[in-house]
């Protein structure tokens, strides 16, 4: 019987046996990349809004505390949006005419909330309770990233399921006093160790707010009940 194929064949099915299983490999890294990527995820996109409106110029600039327009934040699973009144608080006083803020003047007389677009969404089949986060000492920089140095808010995290379990699976690393969960600038070495009269390290603050706090072991709070209900 002829031969089918010449003998260089022989080197070509070398580098077949040998490149498939790096091209497959290497499709998996990307593949993986591109789900964890800001396209996918929409991390760093910034989202129009109905109104401008600036974080930075308002936290880190006017001083204003985040629970001011955030009202619910401690006590509701939505931090929500603040009503039209709040912002007429003080733009009845100051810029009280600019045409940037038409469309709260007019929602304000039409006693209409502004249409603002949430930027920071979880699936439908994932349950996610604001208040219990705070509560537990979690402060809104953990998951909302430096929001005072936003001009317009974007979500700087993935909020990836694994996102989510790496926290579940160490909260020490998060966790801070409940008074301390809007202050945008606050770090563990801010509060003296009463122990050593030394400044906190954050792993070792954790550690004794997690029990202070009684949050729960990572075993439980990793179990897929706590999020998928």
């Amino acid at each position: 019987m002829p031969q089918v194929f010449p003998k260089s064949m022989n080197i070509v099915a070398r580098l077949c046996v040998l490149g498939l299983p790096l091209l497959a490999a290497s499709g998996a890294v990307g593949a993986a990349a591109f789900y964890r990527s800001d396209y996918t995820t929409g991390a760093r996109e910034v989202v129009e809004q109905p109104v401008p409106f600036s974080h930075k110029h308002h936290v880190a600039q006017l001083g204003i505390d985040c629970k001011y327009c955030h009202t619910a934040f401690e006590t509701s699973a939505s931090a929500g949006f603040p009503p039209t009144q709040t912002c007429m608080n003080c733009h009845q006083q100051m810029w009280q005419a600019a045409d940037l803020l038409a469309p709260v003047r007019d929602g304000y007389q039409k006693n209409v909330p502004i249409t603002w677009t949430k930027i920071h969404n979880v699936p439908d089949y994932t349950y996610f309770n604001h208040s219990i986060h705070v509560a537990k000492g979690v402060g809104c920089a953990s998951c909302h990233g430096a929001i005072d140095d936003m001009n317009l808010v974007f979500q700087s995290k993935t909020l990836l399921m694994e996102w989510c379990l790496d926290c579940h699976r160490a909260p020490e690393k998060h966790l801070r006093p409940q008074e301390e969960v809007t202050n945008m600038a606050w770090k563990a070495s801010d509060k003296i160790n009463p122990a050593t009269g030394k400044p906190y390290d954050q792993l070792t603050l954790g550690k004794e707010l997690k029990e202070a706090h009684m949050v729960r072991n990572p075993d439980v709070i990793t179990n897929c009940s706590i999020c998928h209900r």
